[in-house]
């Protein structure tokens, strides 16, 4: 697991301690700088008013969401199958078994029986949908399968290559809530259609994270965050779920004490993503937000000889801060005297 690279106060405070900020310690209570600088700070910054947003980042992984292993009836050999990556859409054929097809249809009740003029129910309802939605009549749709209903049967049988039997059955269609995309082909053409030929995903594009079960305070449904794609590319997304179940963590078949929750993020555009799948990403999630508050630079913070931290103003004078949340190389500050606009001095680059 990856864990952030947020400067903490205490990590600010080495920072101050052994970088280029060093030359620049101050006497106890006067706020006088101790020795002189080599290279003293000629450039200024602006102290600005805004909300400060300090993120952690992890590990996460790109993919498709809703992956399944669909289930197959055709009883055959394959004799035709798409390729991995390749998109169907209702109607489409997902692969074949012994020359015929098995053909997508949209909804959520899967074929378990064989709709025929002898059946009704919700499925046949189902099934009247979509083929009023590939253009053939089946009459009103209901949950009655009704001579119109076989002869729309008929028709679509036809033309995808079917046997024209008037009835419909799991060996013909898979049920899927939407298009689908082929992620894995489990069985070769040649080879005997087993439980399973292709393994799909929906087309919505997510990032999957196993969050270690510590910092689940990081994780809030529809929280924002920030992806970091290969290739430098940021995109963002929300968190859409979160696990409720820790699961342990095993390295070498042994468990290791810790423990992990699943995060599932959905992203605000995927225009950028390519044909990525199974990428490694870095996810950025918020872990305080403060509104509304002044902030400097982290470089324009001086470590005070008495302790605690301070900001030259451009005309020289020195004054004591308050630190608060570090994030994208700005820090929280407070104190008399500082003002939204101020310039405070920062070391030249």
């Amino acid at each position: 697991m990856k864990r952030g690279g947020v400067v903490t106060g205490a990590a600010a405070a080495v920072l101050l301690a052994g970088g280029g900020a060093a030359a620049f310690v101050m006497v106890g209570e006067e706020n006088t700088p101790a020795a002189a600088s080599s290279a003293a700070p000629a450039a200024t910054a602006e102290v600005t008013r805004s909300d400060l947003v300090d993120t952690e980042a992890v590990d996460g992984t790109l993919g498709y969401s809703d992956r399944l292993a669909l289930p197959n009836h055709a009883r055959g050999t394959v004799t035709r199958v798409r390729k991995e990556g390749g998109v169907v859409r209702r109607g489409g054929w997902l692969y074949r078994v012994d020359g015929r097809p098995v053909v997508l249809m949209y909804g959520d009740i899967p074929v378990y029986r064989t709709l025929s003029s002898s059946t009704s129910g919700k499925d046949v309802r189902q099934l009247e949908r979509n083929l009023k939605a590939l253009g053939y009549d089946p009459g009103t749709v209901d949950e009655d399968f009704t001579r119109e209903t076989g002869q729309a049967v008929r028709e679509w049988q036809d033309d995808a290559g079917l046997e024209e039997t008037g009835t419909v059955g799991a060996a013909q269609v898979a049920v899927a809530p939407g298009a689908v995309r082929i992620a894995e082909v489990t069985a070769a053409a040649g080879t005997s259609a087993g439980q399973s030929v292709v393994t799909t995903t929906s087309t919505r594009r997510t990032v999957h994270v196993d969050l270690d079960s510590a910092d689940q305070r990081l994780a809030r449904a529809g929280a924002p965050v920030t992806v970091d794609l290969p290739g430098g590319v940021s995109v963002r997304g929300r968190i859409a779920e979160v696990g409720t179940v820790a699961e342990p963590v095993e390295q070498n078949g042994q468990p290791t004490g810790e423990s992990t929750i699943d995060l599932e993020i959905t992203l605000d555009d995927d225009g950028d993503l390519g044909r990525l799948d199974q990428a490694p990403v870095t996810v950025n999630l918020r872990s305080q937000v403060r509104e509304d508050v002044l902030s400097v630079p982290v470089e324009a913070l001086l470590a005070l000889r008495e302790g605690g931290y301070g900001v030259r103003l451009a005309g020289g004078r020195v004054i004591a801060v308050e630190t608060g949340v570090f994030a994208a190389g700005r820090v929280e500050v407070s104190g008399g005297g500082l003002a939204e606009g101020a310039k405070v001095e920062v070391p030249e680059t």
